[in-house]
């Protein structure tokens, strides 16, 4: 059902075009995002919404900074928890945000955004905040940070991976999927000592 056409202030505006503009990607891929169905939906016209966006690249690059920032919202760690089981809750909703928005997922990774300088420092700019945050969550300290949030950066690279090739052919349930990912991450980023120390 079309938006009824209202008057909204021009940072109103451009946030209801975002939300809009990821809401359909959810369900498709980023270069098949319409923007006139989105306008049409919207209320306005197609010329009015390039008053907010400068291009459709420009659109779609605002689309994919807030469904980042959205990835991240719904993945952000639950410290009431102990530090493995913070970590499984996190992998349980990122594949869970992941399945809810596949085509956006996928095309986002492999699709022709990922060989786009700005894009791929939006997905980028994600990763290095995922790391920086399961490494400030390690309940002790820690030397060698550096070399650290590197391991764990290799991590997220074997999360999306196995991930993607879950969603195209799942071969196993999600259950195991998140197992795998859990174990993965004491066993690519972690030292056998800082894993004990996970586990004591």
């Amino acid at each position: 059902m079309d938006i009824k056409r209202v008057r909204l202030a021009p940072a109103a505006r451009r946030a209801q075009l975002i939300k809009l503009g990821v809401e359909m990607l959810a369900s498709r891929g980023l270069e098949a995002l319409s923007v006139d169905e989105i306008a049409k939906q919207a209320g306005i016209s197609k010329g009015l919404l390039f008053h907010y966006f400068s291009s459709k690249r420009d659109f779609h690059l605002a689309i994919v900074r807030r469904a980042s920032e959205m990835l991240l919202e719904a993945t952000e760690p639950n410290r009431d928890l102990e530090p493995f089981d913070m970590l499984r809750d996190s992998i349980e909703r990122y594949v869970d945000y992941v399945v809810e928005n596949r085509e956006a997922y996928i095309s986002q990774l492999r699709g022709p955004a990922s060989a786009d300088p700005e894009f791929v420092a939006v997905f980028e700019a994600n990763r290095t905040a995922n790391a920086a945050r399961i490494v400030d969550n390690l309940p002790f300290p820690v030397e060698g940070r550096a070399q650290l949030e590197l391991a764990v950066r290799g991590w997220i690279a074997f999360l999306e991976e196995t991930t993607i090739s879950w969603l195209r052919d799942k071969q196993i349930t999600r259950e195991e999927l998140i197992e795998l990912n859990f174990r993965a991450l004491p066993a690519v980023a972690l030292t056998p000592e800082l894993a004990a120390q996970l586990q004591s």
